[in-house]
């Protein structure tokens, strides 16, 4: 009899990476030996999280397209550059009030610079393409190719450092974007290569989730609490104000921009890959991967909800299922409408889920 086990994952937001993380919290939080215990290739999921991540960047990287047209360069570079930026603001100013360390006390106890600027720097790509597919430009979807370019810790390192934190070693930042640039070089120089490795990239997201459970305790999760929504209404509502305005000054109408307001399921691998590189980051890591996968959570929750109302304004009409995105004067608007697919569901199989 056959379970329709993958359908239900993806019914939860992010549902491909945070339920088997949540399976490997719960494994970790009960049995938090058994890693040792069963040695060989089961003890491997527990610590074998660098060598996955790697091979899913070289995967990722090999979907990337150097031949991005150039509306699709300006608006995924826009959408891009803005979301860098502004985590690069937030990053200053919480590093000079939090430093790296995260607050050891209080209602923000856990917060930290490195949870804030991890969670703005990664966008949910399979809720961005969906999002357009239903309520923006049919060319807006290939914008995301651009933006694919924020995912690891690349961004976020430099984004620290810049902020005046504990840097990195070059080697350390060249090794953090290697992976990625080895799969664009293999993926634009032969398109079989695109084709052979692109498949890999969902499939590979729920051993991400997994081993990064492995590595959590639930009972930092339950700690989270309220501070992981109000990361999450943060990104949101703050990050989707910036993209918003953004996307308006490049002449689009805002809606890409919105549905850029997100953090991707990956985002929650970052910390524990900042605090391996630099070890200051080790005390903010563990809270810092909870506040994300909160966040992860409540921004593919609101942030279709919060688009699909800004595109009712734009577009001027009932957004009834099958009445959405009717075609504009430069007929380039989406004439479908999908529902928005969960992040962690590949919207196409050569383009980055929620990583």
């Amino acid at each position: 009899m056959a379970l329709p086990i993958k359908a239900g994952i993806e019914k939860v937001p992010g549902g491909l990476m945070l339920v088997p993380m949540l399976v490997g919290a719960v494994v970790h939080t009960a049995a938090p030996d058994s890693g040792e215990f069963f040695g060989s290739f089961t003890g491997a999921l527990y610590t074998g999280l660098p060598a996955i991540l790697a091979v899913f960047y070289v995967s990722l990287g090999s979907t990337l397209d150097v031949k991005a047209t150039p509306y699709i360069a300006k608006k995924g570079g826009v959408l891009l550059g803005s979301k860098v930026l502004f985590a690069m603001l937030v990053g200053i100013v919480l590093g000079r009030l939090l430093g790296e360390s995260p607050v050891s006390g209080g209602a923000f106890a856990g917060l930290s610079t490195l949870a804030v600027v991890a969670a703005l720097n990664d966008t949910n790509g399979g809720l961005y393409m969906s999002l357009m597919a239903q309520f923006g430009r049919k060319r807006d979807v290939g914008a995301y190719s651009v933006m694919s370019l924020e995912s690891g810790p690349f961004l976020t390192m430099v984004t620290l450092g810049a902020a005046g934190l504990s840097a990195f070693p070059w080697q350390t930042l060249v090794g953090a974007i290697l992976p990625l640039v080895l799969g664009m070089l293999l993926g634009n120089l032969d398109p079989e290569m695109r084709r052979f490795l692109a498949p890999a990239v969902p499939a590979l997201v729920p051993f991400l989730g997994l081993s990064l459970g492995l590595t959590l305790n639930l009972t930092a999760v339950w700690k989270a609490g309220l501070l992981g929504i109000g990361l999450g209404l943060f990104v949101v509502l703050a990050g989707g104000a910036v993209l918003l305005l953004a996307d308006k000054a490049s002449g689009g109408d805002g809606i890409a921009g919105l549905a850029a307001a997100t953090t991707a399921g990956n985002a929650a691998v970052v910390p524990s890959i900042v605090a391996a590189a630099n070890p200051v980051y080790a005390p903010a890591a563990q809270s810092a991967t909870v506040l994300i996968a909160s966040s992860v959570v409540v921004t593919s929750i609101l942030c279709p909800l919060i688009t699909a109302l800004w595109a009712r304004r734009v577009l001027k009409q009932p957004l009834a299922a099958g009445a959405v995105g009717d075609q504009t004067a430069d007929g380039d608007r989406a004439s479908s409408a999908p529902h928005p697919v969960p992040s962690g569901s590949p919207a196409a199989a050569a383009q980055h889920d929620d990583n």
